[in-house]
């Protein structure tokens, strides 16, 4: 039992808690450099082609899963039972003293900071009284003494910046646990069911059920981007939906700016991103369309210029285009073709054709932006302008023009609230831990007047505060 207290008293120490909360921080930092299996599966499927043996390691101390991981849960969970050790019983005493009274005046104020000492008139004792009064200061009289207290809310702010800490850590664990966040890319007039396959990705709590998922339909009906003819910089994006909860059959409008999200209940729909998808038709060596409809391209630059892949599997044999779009067409120099401004003004597609297997069949994940080439032949290149045809040996592809696409990120975050209110208390918290002084004055009257004061802290401005209530006392102001 011994060694159990001693155990606690070390983990619930203040030093324990800012040393867990620095090993935290060095903890997170893996989850930065290194890509998550959660949030970018390709690149950890790169990682271990080109590097397997390292790779295998890594992913054995779970450097591609940090923030799931039994070592960063550990330092967390400890951080968090840490917190909690050390503020409770702090807050516990704290509210006892607060309900207390001053102590005593100490019987030799000559030993005190600022004492002050002279003939008494027998009415100073009031004039404290009153003083202290106006001044919002806690007061113990004793046999002609007065014991004066203020800046008690120092300490209170200062377990509040605590308490609130904890409350960020249970807002985090909640949205951990019981939260799902997923992305989809749209283009206008496309609808989206509210389902898993749906989802472009998809990540869910730890304990959030598949079923939980709400049930709506949304449909892309419009997009405006705004952009600034000098600048090129964007202005205003404007996207306006429909959508249609529950199964049910009523269709409202809706529309949805960057920072006023779709709300649904508990499920936030952001607006994210936007970008453009050639609309492109791929015909066979025999005329047959193996492929027809829009493809959403990647911007690369503040101008749109963007890149994608065009795979057709059904052509015989498979065709890959590694294709470049480009809103408002440009030539650079030595940089090929550029977009001189993000509206498309003067769209182009710029195609590389390539035949070979698109290895689509190998049960390897691959990026649907991006096509394997080493093992293809390329057999052409052209620049489309909307309406053109490029053809080639095996088939040709019709640039028929583009759609814009937004990129809806839908976000169930339960403890989000509980975070946001966290993080507005440890503000308040920290401003008045941060500005409040705390500081004790004694009167004590009788042939003489007796007076001394106490900064706690060493908290600057109570020189100032006895001058003026000397100078009160003395009838000086």
């Amino acid at each position: 039992m011994g060694l159990i207290r001693y155990a606690w008293r070390q983990l619930t120490s203040m030093r324990t808690a800012l040393i867990l909360l620095m090993f935290l921080g060095f903890a997170s930092i893996p989850g930065s450099l290194i890509p998550q299996r959660t949030q970018n599966p390709m690149a950890v499927s790169a990682a271990f082609k080109s590097s397997p043996g390292l790779s295998k390691l890594m992913d054995r101390l779970s450097l591609f899963d940090v923030y799931g991981s039994p070592w960063f849960s550990a330092i967390y969970i400890l951080l968090f039972i840490s917190l909690i050790g050390c503020v409770l019983p702090r807050t516990i005493e704290h509210f006892h003293g607060a309900r207390a009274l001053p102590p005593r005046t100490p019987k030799n104020l000559d030993r005190m900071e600022l004492f002050s000492t002279w003939k008494s008139d027998g009415n100073e004792l009031d004039k404290a009284r009153s003083w202290f009064k106006s001044k919002r200061f806690r007061v113990l009289e004793v046999d002609g003494s007065i014991s004066a207290e203020k800046g008690f809310m120092r300490e209170t702010g200062n377990l509040f910046f605590h308490l609130a800490l904890i409350l960020i850590l249970l807002g985090i664990s909640f949205s951990s646990l019981f939260g799902m966040r997923g992305e989809a890319i749209l283009n206008v007039g496309e609808r989206f069911v509210n389902t898993p396959t749906s989802y472009d990705s998809l990540q869910y709590g730890k304990l959030f059920k598949e079923g939980n998922l709400p049930s709506f339909i949304i449909t892309v009906d419009k997009f405006k981007a705004k952009y600034n003819v000098e600048t090129n910089s964007p202005e205003d994006y404007t996207l306006n939906v429909s959508f249609s909860q529950g199964g049910t059959s009523k269709i409202t409008k809706q529309v949805i700016k960057v920072n006023s999200p779709l709300t649904l209940g508990n499920t936030k729909i952001y607006l994210q991103a936007n970008g453009y998808s050639p609309v492109v038709t791929v015909r066979d060596s025999t005329g047959n369309v193996a492929m027809q409809g829009p493809v959403p391209f990647l911007p690369q630059d503040s101008n749109l210029r963007s890149i994608g892949a065009i795979k057709v599997p059904d052509a015989n044999p498979q065709i890959g285009f590694v294709g470049s779009f480009v809103p408002t067409y440009q030539r650079s120099n030595g940089n090929g073709a550029i977009s001189a401004f993000p509206e498309a003004l003067d769209p182009r597609l710029l195609l590389s054709a390539w035949i070979g297997d698109l290895g689509l069949d190998s049960g390897v994940p691959q990026s649907v932006y991006r096509i394997d080439t080493s093992k293809m032949k390329q057999v052409g290149l052209k620049s489309l302008k909307p309406g053109e045809v490029f053809t080639y040996p095996q088939g040709s592809i019709t640039f028929e023009g583009y759609q814009q696409w937004v990129n809806l990120q839908i976000v169930d975050d339960p403890g989000k609230n509980f975070a946001l209110l966290g993080a507005i208390v440890a503000i308040l918290g920290l401003l008045a831990s941060l500005f409040t002084r705390r500081r004790r004055i004694w009167i004590r009257v009788g042939e003489s007047v007796e007076v001394a004061g106490l900064a706690k802290n060493a908290a600057p401005g109570l020189e100032v505060e006895m001058a003026e209530f000397i100078a009160m006392l003395k009838g000086e102001k």
